[in-house]
């Protein structure tokens, strides 16, 4: 099998993920759906700002007991019953959207609910990829093929749903998503690995014991903290992007999905860049470059107001995020004690995920008193900043530059 596609050899992992493609696809879908629909009930940065807040703030609040419950129970068994409360989820849109019954308030409630779901399926979905190899020696490239499957559905995802939005609805989108779930359900149940079920501790002692091992490790530590930087100040820019489609572009639906699809393609580039190397030697020094060139490019896309560029620079942003977020999930994959798996991953969703709800109320609310581009480059020089730091505590500890 060619190299950058190595860990599909393992057959637990070649099921995992054709599941995953069709489940995550469907997720981007209804992504896209609901941000436009809250958009066009409210014309509303500040709402915008509050779905994508209320999207992923249980992450922040829930993610590290999400770990624990990982790492003491089937994460197969877990993720199985995540998925299909997921897809509940998702048919309650359906229905709500269909008959014209869909508020602002339901919106971000049902973001909320989902974002609850996440809290306990994302640690388990980040701990379990690392059992479906045997051969460890694949686990970076597992980790990048994973990753270059979320962003493969990043690309094609957004722009199928900018087509059906405009066409069919925002309700045929949440539909389409709620089916897609019984793809992953039937990978889960196809699995022959059963991982999970270690030594039970008190969760609270677990969860102690899961933070007190993240902060002694000065590198787990330093690129966590690099991870939640990107994540408050350029994480919340995809919230945004209705208001930027309109008002900046003047565009609809399709526009939007399309610029979304633009950073899906470049992420899609770092996630083959990443699972194209057979080790991970230099890629913490990669990590802290991307972070800088993400700043840079927020910065670059507030100040432009041309269609045919705006594409491109979301391409540059799109392919720095995924450097940092997955280049810095494969560092603390490679690093992480087993038994502390669950727990650290935990921590890294909440700094990547759980954090970046805070960053979209700050720049839905930045957003709605200065407008649009000032917010944009306030936070891109705010995140160049922030990778120029990493970069210093880097050489200091040995790291390279």
């Amino acid at each position: 099998m060619p190299h950058p596609l190595r860990a599909l050899r393992a057959r637990d992992f070649r099921v995992y993920f054709a599941g995953q493609l069709v489940s995550v696809a469907g997720t981007w879908m209804q992504q896209i759906a609901m941000a436009w629909l809250a958009y066009k009930l409210t014309n509303s940065a500040l709402v915008l700002g509050l779905l994508g807040f209320a999207s992923q703030i249980p992450i922040l609040l829930l993610g590290p007991l999400g770990g624990v419950w990982s790492d003491r129970v089937d994460r197969r068994r877990l993720m199985m019953t995540t998925q299909a409360l997921a897809m509940l989820q998702a048919l309650t849109l359906a229905v709500l959207a269909w008959q014209g019954w869909a508020t602002p308030a339901l919106l971000i409630g049902l973001a909320f609910v989902l974002g609850c779901i996440n809290a306990v399926d994302v640690p388990a979905r980040q701990s379990l990829v690392v059992h479906l190899v045997a051969d460890r020696a694949l686990l970076p490239n597992a980790i990048a093929l994973n990753s270059f499957m979320m962003n493969a559905t990043r690309f094609v995802g957004p722009a199928l749903a900018g087509v059906i939005v405009a066409w069919a609805g925002e309700a045929v989108c949440f539909l389409l998503n709620a089916l897609s779930y019984l793809a992953v359900l039937l990978a889960l149940a196809a699995l022959h690995t059963r991982p999970g079920g270690g030594a039970v501790k008190p969760a609270l002692h677990a969860l102690r014991e899961g933070l007190a091992y993240t902060a002694s490790h000065r590198d787990i530590r330093l690129f966590l903290l690099l991870v939640a930087s990107i994540a408050f100040l350029i994480a919340p820019y995809v919230v945004m992007l209705p208001l930027y489609a309109k008002t900046v572009l003047g565009g609809d639906a399709r526009t939007f999905g399309l610029l979304v699809s633009s950073a899906g393609a470049g992420s899609l580039l770092a996630s083959v860049f990443l699972a194209s190397h057979r080790s991970i030697d230099r890629l913490a020094r990669r990590v802290g470059r991307a972070a800088i060139l993400a700043g840079a490019a927020v910065v670059a896309f507030a100040l432009n107001d041309v269609v045919a560029l705006a594409y491109p620079i979301l391409m540059v942003l799109g392919f720095s995020v995924v450097l940092v977020a997955a280049g810095s999930n494969t560092l603390l994959q490679s690093w992480v004690r087993d038994d502390m798996r669950g727990r650290v991953m935990a921590i890294f969703s909440v700094a990547f995920l759980g954090v970046a709800p805070l960053g979209h109320l700050a720049m839905g609310s930045l957003t709605h008193f200065v407008g649009i581009r000032p917010a944009f480059v306030l936070f891109g020089t705010l995140a160049v900043g922030a990778g120029l730091w990493h970069r210093r505590r880097l050489r200091q500890m040995g790291g390279g530059g």
